[in-house]
């Protein structure tokens, strides 16, 4: 869910994987492995992609729906 929320959120904010890497400080290969899924970024990352890209920590980990059927309300990105 991860990989999947993080590409359409880059793409909707026109980044491309370099210029999302080069934001984060990190390689791009670093990066694209977050996409594909075959590795994970640590805490400090994910909450510094989730500001950049302006979703919440619960969007990127697919918590939004969990979150709604216990009927807390969260906001859609934008």
């Amino acid at each position: 869910m991860f990989s999947k929320r993080l590409r359409e959120m880059r793409m909707k904010r026109k980044f491309t994987q370099q210029k999302l890497a080069d934001i984060l400080g990190i390689a791009l290969r670093s990066y694209q492995c977050y996409e594909t899924g075959t590795r994970t970024p640590n805490y400090s990352l994910l909450v510094l992609i989730a500001d950049t890209l302006d979703v919440s920590l619960d969007y990127l980990l697919g918590r939004d729906d969990w979150m709604k059927s216990h009927g807390v309300s969260v906001d859609a990105p934008l």
